[in-house]
This record gives C-alpha cells, sequence and structure tokens, in this order.
C-alpha cells in the first residue's frame, strides 16, 4: 500500500466515525429515562477526554518542535480565538447545525495536518486518525441530535449526509500531504492552531454539556477517553 493510499484510508475510516456517532444516536439504548441521559452525557464526555488526548500527545508534542516558543504561543491562542469566533457567528446566525460546523472546524485541519504529518512520521500519522475517529463518534452523535431537533430531515438522510462530509477527510488529507509535506513549520503551525482550537471546544461546548448532578458515569467517560488516546499514544511511540 502506497503512502497516498494509507492517508486516503486513514482519514476515510476517521470520517466514517461521524456517520457511525449519528447511527449509535439514532439507537435507543435504554428504556428508562435516567440511564439514556446518563449514558449520553457519557458519549459527550468520552469524546472529551479523546480531544484532550489528541492535544496533549499529538497536536502539541509534534506541533512545538519545528517552531519557537513565542510562535507556538501565537499559534495556539489563535486558534482559540478563532474557534470563538466560529462559535460567536453560529451563535447569532442561529444556525439548526452549529454542532455539525463545529465538528467539520475540528475534522478538515486535523485531516490536513494528518496527511501532511504521514510524510515526517507516519505512526504519529496513525495516532491522529485514531484520536480523530474518537473524538468524531461523540460529535457524530451530537450532531445527529441536534438535527434532529431542529430540522425535519429524516434520520436515514441524516446519517446520509454525514457518510458524504466523511469524504472531506481524503480530501484534506490528500491536500495537505502533496502540498505540505515540505513544509514542516506550516504542519507544525496548523497542529498548534487547531490545538488551540479544539482546547477551546472542550471546555466551551463539551464539558458543561457532561456534568449530571449525583451521576458519576460522564466524567469516567472522559477518562477512558484520554486513556484510549494515551495506549495508542504508547503503542506508536
Amino acid at each position: 500500500m502506497t503512502s497516498l493510499h494509507s492517508i486516503i484510508l486513514l482519514t476515510l475510516l476517521s470520517g466514517l466515525a461521524i456517520p457511525l456517532g449519528a447511527a449509535i444516536a439514532n439507537i435507543k439504548v435504554f428504556n428508562k429515562t435516567w440511564l439514556e441521559n446518563e449514558y449520553r452525557h457519557g458519549v459527550i464526555a468520552f469524546g472529551g477526554g479523546a480531544l484532550l488526548s489528541a492535544v496533549a500527545l499529538v497536536l502539541v508534542p509534534e506541533g512545538v518542535e519545528q517552531l519557537s516558543i513565542i510562535s507556538s504561543a501565537v499559534l495556539f491562542t489563535l486558534g482559540g480565538f478563532f474557534f470563538m469566533t466560529i462559535d460567536i457567528v453560529l451563535s447569532k446566525m442561529q444556525t439548526s447545525a452549529s454542532q455539525l460546523m463545529a465538528m467539520l472546524t475540528d475534522f478538515i485541519p486535523e485531516s490536513l495536518a494528518l496527511g501532511a504529518a504521514y510524510s515526517i512520521n507516519p505512526q504519529s500519522a496513525f495516532l491522529l486518525a485514531i484520536l480523530i475517529a474518537l473524538q468524531n463518534l461523540p460529535e457524530g452523535f451530537n450532531a445527529f441530535d441536534e438535527l434532529k431537533k431542529t430540522s425535519s430531515y429524516s434520520n436515514l438522510k441524516i446519517i446520509v449526509i454525514f457518510s458524504f462530509l466523511a469524504l472531506l477527510g481524503p480530501i484534506a488529507g490528500v491536500s495537505g500531504y502533496i502540498w505540505l509535506a515540505d513544509y514542516p513549520q506550516v504542519i507544525s503551525s496548523i497542529m498548534l492552531f487547531s490545538a488551540g482550537g479544539i482546547l477551546y471546544s472542550v471546555f466551551q461546548d463539551i464539558a458543561p454539556q457532561v456534568p449530571l448532578d449525583k451521576h458519576w458515569l460522564p466524567a469516567i467517560g472522559a477518562v477512558f477517553g484520554f486513556m484510549l488516546g494515551m495506549v495508542g499514544y504508547m503503542l506508536t511511540s
């Protein structure tokens, strides 16, 4: 399998976690409301843990290698402000697809970075693909719930739309590999920019949805999400 084929496969599989998350959201797991509620909060927390592991174990460590301290700090901060700006714009637009837009804002730059990083360190690209999939699963879950409540789309139509959106991953990944592979500083910049934005999203969008009074499964879900990222890091390092 060539490098290009590997990138296409990795980004496609990580992107297919989006419709998979939507399919899981379409399944009613528990009959009792409190169990269903705790399950959903647990899925959200799991995604938060996976996002934090992507920031802590891949995006920041790989990103700072090629850049100065000042450049790293500026790019990381700009990423947070950029995601905040998107958040504000979506809030004012009152769109029914804010979760979907937030998900794509994560997915596309990460896939771009994955494709570019593959030429430098295939193992870190493989780990990044796993972490992207882990975060896309609950984000697809949340976006499905949002569209289901605020649009007239059928469940099947939403899942089909999400399946087509998964194709954006290979497009971004191949673009990064072809055009950015010879520019490691640009790759590092994208990683740190994405990391800042993801960290903003975790504390702005994910963490506030997690708490439930006298329920502890959601919080431990975040631990499991980060743990899986840590295991993947250890296996590939």
